[in-house]
């Protein structure tokens, strides 16, 4: 029977799901496909590498950094977060926190990142192929929040954040060959996502970018049609979904250390019902 994990992000909301994915690295739970959405790239890539508590400095610590995510940023670079400082300086073999690229090589687990053409809006799905020593481009292009960060270019192509093209890519997972998938929210599950503030970050790209725009205009719509598609599974048996009760007042960019830290916790906790989901399901 073949497991998918997919981890939808949701920028520093992701420590939550960096709290579940620790649990299942101390309780050597292992996928066999890990699916990751803008911040659930890097939580996917660090957990196939094996690399416990990795991703939450990433969350709790980093983001504190003028170089990580700031108004500076946005002013010297036009982009608020550093997508270079983050999965590059930090992340590279020479880095303050570098990502194992030989584990994640022999991990069996399988490693898809979802990131969107930023010229036409589709989804597109790297593998580990597309993965290089120092060169974690496809972690930058799955997390490219549009107008927060430029779009970043992989190959010559550019791309902004996995959210627009595939918000929830359980399809993706059972397409992959898996039978049953863990599906990781970062926010309630029975909360519905309004489209405010991606109708008004739609209209600073949509001269340049119509299509993505057009994308993110309809990102909260389709979000809320793959949880509600993932809850039909969860029916069946077919899914498991991994979702906070609350998230302890983190957003996006929220730099609130201690709450950081409460919400990887909580996380950790959640994540006890996929050993159950695992047991049931043999």
């Amino acid at each position: 029977m073949k497991t998918g994990v997919v981890d939808v992000g949701g920028g520093l909301r992701g420590v939550y799901a960096a709290g579940v994915f620790d649990y299942c690295l101390d309780q050597d739970i292992r996928f066999d496909l890990g699916i990751g959405v803008s911040a659930g790239s890097a939580n996917v890539a660090s957990y196939i590498a094996g690399q416990k508590k990795r991703n939450y400095s990433f969350y709790t610590e980093y983001p504190f950094r003028k170089e990580y995510m700031s108004v500076g940023n946005f002013f010297l670079k036009h982009s608020y977060l550093d997508l270079d400082y983050i999965y590059g300086t930090l992340s590279n073999s020479g880095g303050e926190n570098p990502l194992n690229y030989q584990k994640i090589m022999d991990s069996p687990t399988e490693f898809l990142a979802v990131a969107t053409n930023a010229k036409t809006g589709e989804a597109i799905y790297f593998d580990k192929s597309d993965l290089h020593p120092d060169d974690f481009s496809v972690l930058k292009a799955s997390s490219a929040i549009p107008f927060v960060c430029h779009p970043y270019a992989v190959d010559g192509t550019l791309y902004y954040d996995g959210a627009l093209g595939d918000a929830v890519p359980i399809e993706k997972a059972f397409a992959c060959g898996c039978d049953r998938v863990v599906l990781i929210l970062t926010k309630p599950r029975n909360l519905i996502r309004a489209s405010g503030t991606d109708v008004r970050f739609a209209k600073m790209i949509q001269k340049k970018y119509p299509l993505s725009a057009e994308r993110l205009r309809r990102r909260a719509q389709q979000y809320n049609l793959g949880v509600a598609k993932a809850k039909e599974y969860e029916a069946q048996g077919r899914v498991l979904i991994v979702a906070p009760d609350d998230t302890c007042g983190v957003d996006t960019l929220t730099k609130d250390r201690e709450a950081l830290k409460r919400f990887y916790e909580k996380g950790y906790r959640d994540a006890e019902k996929i050993g159950e989901f695992f047991h049931a399901k043999g």
